[in-house]
């Protein structure tokens, strides 16, 4: 009988191990897949793709026992050899090849040259192949970014007090209304995919008075923009006791800034692949929306077409705006028209037209949605017969707040989104690890 008594230590190094530990001269093992091989006839490079980023590896006629002819790109492998200094290498070092095994070889050429420093390949066709594309290093270092908005958030928060939660996906209501929901049979009911984890999230205030959830979201809009998606990752949070909106503009800044400290300190190697500059996220301007739009309006001499809603050109204009008079990447527009908001938004006071509730933009695209929410069971029986909406399939919700619930708000932030304008992409879906869109269901 064997027993299992933890994780298995193993003999082969990964490069943060070899760059703490070993030095210039010492014996190595390594394994990696085959990234580029650069023969220059006695000499050649293999270079070998690591979870951690590339290791450059030197093969000779004269030290090695293998036929270079053998590997082929694509080869995973386990190279055995001498640790050297070489400052033109990356990461400064190199392994100069003993011997090699090849654990597996792939069955056809890559369709796709991964080892290019920039695959030169339209959007499309990076998406029809993309485990493969997904191998090549500023591809990947897309999505080790995103690794680290995700760390930041859930870091964050818990460091804040929250408790993260995880919501059905399968529900009998849509949180946000309207046409926009995936509708599926549920065995002999009817069913919707989450557009949001909101009426989850709210009654969770209720139990844990801060929660978040990091979970995908769909939403059935016909939609072909390089904006959209149907399918996309939320990060979401909800806080109780609340004094007003400010306090949850509050937290999502404090993340902000949390995360591009993180990504400055631990990743910093992928913000180097992809040349980003890091947003400044010290301080935030919070405009009303009438305000930005009349601002954007008379700077750049474009008519307000939509008094309800910002479209995406002026998104663009207020962002450049507040761009321009404040230096900053992020602007919060808030106080959106109650028209254009869920019947959960809580009203304006002091202008019922209005809400409490907010937008963030990040480079003149939206990334974030929240507000303060109605918690008064009353109000909230009131705001939907005002709207002729049904009670229907939301009566779990409803008696969350029929047996009290404190003040609270939040938000959810589109994780696509923001990770594309912090890589400055110009299409969501090349900060999308697998997207889902009108014509998209494969890989």
């Amino acid at each position: 009988m064997k027993t299992i008594t933890g994780v298995v230590q193993k003999e082969t190094l990964e490069l943060s191990e070899i760059l703490a530990y070993h030095v210039s001269g010492e014996k190595v093992k390594v394994n990696g897949a085959v990234h580029v091989i650069r023969s220059m006839g006695d000499v050649a490079f293999v270079m070998l793709r690591k979870r951690e980023g590339l290791l450059q590896c030197v093969w000779t006629e004269e030290e090695t026992s293998f036929d270079i002819h053998l590997l082929r790109e694509g080869d995973t492998v386990e190279v055995c050899g001498i640790l050297s200094d070489e400052t033109r290498a990356p990461h400064g070092i190199e392994v100069r090849i003993r011997s090699v095994k090849i654990l597996s070889e792939p069955a056809a050429p890559l369709p796709l040259p991964v080892g290019k420093w920039k695959l030169n390949t339209s959007l499309e066709a990076r998406l029809n192949m993309r485990p493969v594309a997904l191998r090549n290093i500023r591809e990947r270092a897309i999505f080790k970014v995103q690794e680290g908005i995700c760390r930041g958030f859930r870091d964050f928060l818990n460091g804040q007090g929250f408790t993260e939660i995880h919501t059905p996906k399968l529900c009998a209501k849509g949180a946000e209304g309207g046409s926009n929901m995936f509708r599926l049979d549920y065995f002999s009911k009817k069913a919707v995919l989450a557009q949001s984890p909101q009426f989850y999230k709210q009654m969770m205030t209720g139990v844990f008075d801060r929660v978040y959830e990091v979970a995908p979201v769909f939403r059935a809009e016909k939609h072909s923009t390089s904006r959209h998606l149907n399918e996309y990752t939320s990060l979401d949070f909800e806080m109780g006791y609340i004094d007003g909106f400010e306090d949850i503009m509050g937290m999502e800044t404090g993340f902000l800034q949390y995360t591009m400290k993180l990504l400055a300190e631990e990743y910093e190697n992928e913000l180097s692949i992809l040349k980003i500059k890091l947003p400044e996220t010290g301080m935030i301007p919070a405009v009303r929306f009438t305000d930005a739009k009349q601002q954007a309006s008379e700077r750049y001499g474009r008519p307000i077409r939509d008094p309800y809603d910002l479209e995406p050109e002026e998104e663009q204009l207020i962002g450049r705006y507040y761009k321009e008079t404040c230096g900053s990447d992020f602007v919060f527009v808030t106080h959106y028209p109650a028209k254009k908001r869920p019947f959960y938004a809580m009203d304006d006071p002091e202008d019922p037209k209005y809400t409490l509730s907010f937008d963030l933009l990040f480079g003149g695209m939206e990334i974030t949605t929240g507000g303060q929410r109605i918690h008064d069971y009353q109000m909230l029986l009131d705001k939907i017969a005002a709207r002729n909406m049904e009670t229907d399939g939301m009566e779990s919700y409803l008696s969350a707040f029929k047996s009290g619930m404190m003040p609270h708000g939040g938000i959810g932030i589109g994780l696509e989104r923001l990770t594309m304008k912090l890589i400055g992409a110009e299409n969501v879906r090349e900060a999308t690890l697998f997207p889902r869109d009108l014509g998209r269901l494969e890989p």
